[in-house]
């Protein structure tokens, strides 16, 4: 089978589209002939070697594939020959077929397609885990998200709605906040700094928001903190900002606000049987239409590190995807 890999990851252009062998089917596994491999931010930085956790070598990059079942291991039961699927795995999306463990396979909805199923469980997930176990958001509470027109802050404003919250989404220009406004932000800022506090503050009736969803901890992160509400939460999704950012602890003391990490990967390992549930959830969700992932920027197999440094870039609106196949 075709699958992009590399030997080391100093850049884009250690990767290759090489031959390999179609993965052996273990007991527990199921083998997914690939159709799309979603190719965000995280993805990116992953096979870069710029992640928290370095990937083995040699490494094929993508996380999150939409395809179908082609064989099962022994013991699998959810899913069976034939059936369309999400799969998520850290790292081997970018190839033609995936070996996958059973619970990180799931059945799509007919309403889903290929490429959103690429997309989907990550940034759903993690939004979902962020704002109900982490924040323990209530309806009628003011949420901030920040990189709003991105795969995960978008799902953040699609779950928060559901969930009844008010939302206030954050973005850097004009385009992504109407964006943003067309998934579900009521309202929309800016992130430029002067005077930022007191827009923010402006739109939620000179209270500020009792949730922060940050997944960029950039220049607005203090800012943020220090305008929340009292008893407000503060999410750390990621660092598409760069650098990570300091905070004097007072303030939390001050604000009797919390600060809380939300690491969906570590979710997925030490709460299998939540995770499972959040899933099914979030799928309920797309059947009833009150989900629908934007799919960003679409890449053909072969433009695969176009699709991985357009995912580094973090221009786009939504996740962007890379086409596998077209037969499926």
């Amino acid at each position: 089978m075709k699958s992009v890999q590399a030997e080391k990851l100093d850049s884009v252009d250690d990767y290759r589209m090489v031959e390999i062998d179609i993965p052996a089917v273990a007991s527990g596994d199921v083998l997914v002939q690939v159709a799309t491999c979603g190719m965000g931010y995280v993805d990116a930085l992953i096979a870069l070697g710029r992640y928290q956790v370095k990937p083995p070598l040699p490494f094929v990059p993508g996380q999150e594939i939409g395809g179908t079942v082609v064989a099962t291991g022994e013991g699998v039961q959810t899913v069976r020959h034939g059936d369309r699927v999400m799969a998520f795995g850290f790292g081997g999306g970018l190839a033609e077929y995936v070996a996958a463990k059973e619970n990180m396979v799931a059945r799509i909805p007919d309403a889903m397609t290929m490429e959103e199923a690429a997309i989907f469980r990550t940034n759903y997930l993690t939004a979902l885990h962020g704002l109900v176990d982490r924040a323990a958001i209530a309806a009628g509470e003011c949420m901030l998200v920040f990189g709003s027109a991105g795969g995960v802050g978008t799902a953040a404003i699609q779950i928060g709605r559901i969930l009844g919250a008010e939302i206030i989404a954050a973005a850097s220009t004009e385009t992504k906040r109407a964006f943003a406004l067309a998934n579900g932000a009521q309202q929309t800022i800016d992130t430029e700094p002067d005077g930022w506090r007191d827009r923010l503050k402006a739109l939620c009736d000179r209270q500020g928001p009792t949730v922060v969803f940050d997944p960029v901890c950039g220049p607005l992160f203090e800012p943020a903190f220090r305008a929340q509400a009292w008893g407000g939460r503060h999410l750390v999704v990621g660092f598409a900002g760069g650098l990570i950012p300091r905070l004097p602890v007072n303030l939390s003391l001050m604000k009797g606000a919390a600060l809380v990490g939300v690491d969906v990967r570590q979710f997925q390992l030490f709460e299998p049987g939540r995770t499972r549930g959040h899933l099914i959830r979030l799928l309920e969700w797309v059947e009833e239409g009150r989900l629908s992932p934007p799919v960003g920027k679409i890449f053909p197999f072969g433009d695969y590190a176009a699709a991985m440094t357009h995912g580094l870039s973090g221009t786009g609106s939504g996740k962007a995807v890379v086409r596998i196949s077209d037969d499926l």
